[in-house]
């Protein structure tokens, strides 16, 4: 038996990175995954390519920030497979290099929007749906929820928010007996699109030293890859986790030790 066998999975962000290899990882453990993302074509494509591989998987368009596209999403996951959801994957984000000087009000509530708020509504949307049969909800946060970074104020913020609000979250379906655990992944630094596209709003000079001075900042001396953060996911989606609730699972090459 495959460590999410027959497991209806949503995914968010995950036309890429790490939202992409989450999927792939649970697709490839037996788990049936709806893939979403607001890039349809690269997310049409990355489903088609995982169904070639023999897995089961399926896309649709979805806006994180958007509350009704949520039960649209969870509807469309369950009839796919005729089956109620059992892991919701929050991993859709965005950031962009700018100081707290240099922030705009409007990336400032976009980035808030995307990484906070489509969390909030996707982990209220799943307990509804998983309450009085479980589930398994990973938020996907960032080391730098844990620590600050002076030229992600808006991205700090946003995933520190992730952090406490599923404490918060995890408190209550515990106590409330709902058997649905939540959890966080927070990442370090790894090889993605994300990564490359904020780096590439500096010059290639400035580029190079901010990702020379995070590289000196982790032990292990290098980024991680998408599929070692995915094996957290992997872990906390599945009934391995089974005592595991409200806790942050820091997957960062040692870079906050």
């Amino acid at each position: 038996m495959k460590r999410v066998q027959n497991k209806v999975c949503v995914v968010t962000g995950a036309a890429r990175g790490l939202g992409l290899a989450a999927a792939e990882a649970l697709a490839r453990e037996g788990g049936r995954v709806l893939l979403t993302d607001v890039d349809r074509a690269a997310g049409e494509a990355e489903a088609a390519r995982l169904n070639g591989l023999g897995y089961a998987a399926k896309f649709m368009a979805q806006d994180v920030t958007q509350e009704a596209q949520w039960n649209e999403v969870l509807d469309r996951a369950a009839a796919a497979w005729s089956a109620p959801l059992d892991v919701l994957v929050n991993n859709a984000g965005i950031a962009a290099l700018a100081d707290v000087e240099k922030e705009s009000l409007a990336h400032w509530r976009k980035t808030l929007a995307v990484n906070l708020d489509g969390v909030f509504l996707g982990t209220q949307a799943a307990i509804a749906r998983m309450k009085g049969r479980g589930g398994s909800i990973v938020n996907i946060a960032s080391i730098e929820g844990l620590q600050g970074e002076q030229l992600i104020p808006a991205y700090n913020a946003s995933k520190g928010g992730v952090r406490i609000f599923t404490r918060s979250a995890a408190i209550h379906c515990a106590r409330a007996g709902y058997n649905i655990r939540i959890n966080n992944v927070c990442p370090g630094f790894a090889e993605t699109q994300m990564v490359a596209g904020a780096l590439a709003t500096l010059s290639p000079e400035d580029a190079q030293a901010f990702a020379g001075r995070t590289l000196a900042r982790i032990p292990m001396g290098r980024f991680a890859r998408p599929d070692e953060i995915a094996q957290a996911v992997l872990f906390l989606a599945s009934d391995e986790s089974s005592y595991v609730t409200g806790s942050d699972l820091v997957v960062d090459g040692g870079m906050t030790a």
